[in-house]
């Protein structure tokens, strides 16, 4: 080993080998980062970031469709404020795909551009994409309307006719995603809803089988609907409930409503049920007088009516027993006698009439009697008379348990 060192061949042969490592590691080193400056932004030029910009697709539209371009990338600019501000601002370049070479299947592919500026460099991102490419199909489908929350449409308150322009819509899409659609809905809240749609644009949805929503485009985008939000009434009798009796000696003689008709919301199918309303049952056990008495409408369920409550107005008459009523003896001659018997002397007299006035009279204020004036002596059956207010009488309806008897003049 000394014996090389000491040798000047084998010096020089190690120099000239560490020379030519030396040289490639610099010239290798050098190529890297020269590599890395075109990938990345150098420190003496500025940046622009620009977000969302379009990515347009050059291809055969018209007999194929694509699918795993996004509409949108990232491009990072660099160069001289001169020139690197106006482009950014302008954003005159354009970023695409270029599939036109490609047929059916499954690529990648480099998102390219151009019209850029030669003093700029750029940076997309993403740059590579996984495409599809499909034939293009079309197919027209029906739109079918949803309602939200129809549980909060108003209480009384209907779905009417609905129209939708246009009814159908078309899809052109490819073949294996058309295959997928199962349904195209368009959805219409009617929460609080009291007054009729008219003409409303709402964006139209596709689902699969499963309810999964579809990301494909259709034309139209959007369709016109209107809906009548219907309120249906009808006007229908009042029917007067009563349980139990009057009090003795009170009748019913006339019963009347303030209203006799109401006007009740429902459903259709409900209202074509509904020919009347009653009343809740009014207590006659507890009526002693004639007047009116304000009573509650019996709603039946799933139904609404104008006014929860009506005034019935009863007219009562009621019926009073005098009993043992002295029946007296008019215009008897100075020289004549009565002979009446002891069964004969007294009478029963029934009044009969407005509860108000019946309610107020006494037997004080009736007299019976017999008028004997012109009767001779004999025996006669004459009638028995009856006296009382002057103001009420006429009103009153009066019953005699005997309404004539036998008297002996003598």
């Amino acid at each position: 080993m000394d014996k090389w060192f000491n040798s000047k061949w084998f010096v020089r042969g190690v120099s000239l080998a560490f020379a030519i490592l030396l040289y490639v590691f610099v010239f290798f080193e050098t190529t890297s980062i020269q590599s890395n400056q075109s990938r990345v932004p150098s420190a003496t030029n500025a940046v622009q970031v620009l977000e969302q910009v379009p990515v347009d697709i050059r291809m055969d539209s018209d007999k194929y469709v694509v699918s795993g371009v996004p509409d949108h990338v990232t491009v990072t600019l660099e160069g001289p404020n001169s020139v690197l501000i106006p482009a950014a601002r302008q954003q005159n370049f354009t970023v695409f795909v270029d599939l036109t070479d490609l047929e059916e299947g499954n690529h990648e592919v480099d998102i390219e551009y151009e019209k850029l500026p030669d003093d700029l460099n750029i940076y997309i991102e993403p740059k590579t994409i996984s495409i599809g490419i499909e034939e293009r199909a079309s197919a027209e489908f029906p739109v079918e309307l949803e309602y939200i929350n129809i549980e909060e449409l108003p209480f009384g308150y209907e779905l009417g006719d609905i129209t939708i322009d246009p009814e159908t819509i078309t899809v052109t899409s490819s073949r294996s995603l058309i295959d997928q659609i199962a349904i195209v809905k368009v959805f219409v809240d009617v929460e609080g809803l009291t007054e009729s749609i008219n003409k409303r644009e709402v964006p139209v949805n596709v689902y699969d089988s499963q309810g999964n929503g579809l990301d494909i485009r259709t034309e139209p985008e959007r369709v016109v609907i209107s809906v009548n939000i219907d309120n249906p009434s009808k006007e229908v009798n009042v029917t007067v409930e009563t349980i139990n009796e009057l009090p003795e000696g009170l009748e019913i003689e006339n019963m009347t409503v303030d209203r006799e008709t109401v006007e009740v919301f429902a459903s259709s199918d409900l209202l074509e049920e509904l020919d009347e309303v009653q009343t809740e049952p009014i207590d006659l056990s507890e009526i002693t007088s004639s007047g009116p008495v304000t009573v509650k409408l019996a709603t039946p369920e799933d139904v609404s009516i104008e006014g929860e409550e009506v005034t019935v107005t009863l007219e009562l008459t009621q019926t009073k027993i005098f009993e043992d009523l002295d029946i007296n003896i008019e215009n008897l001659g100075e020289e004549e006698l009565v002979d009446l018997s002891d069964e004969a002397s007294t009478n029963i007299l029934t009044i009969i009439g407005d509860e108000s006035i019946v309610k107020e009279l006494t037997e004080e204020d009736f007299n019976l009697y017999i008028d004997v004036e012109g009767l001779g002596v004999g025996e006669h059956l004459v009638p028995i008379l009856i006296d009382g207010p002057e103001d009420v009488l006429d009103d009153l309806e009066t019953e005699l348990e005997n309404e004539e008897i036998t008297i002996i003049i003598s």
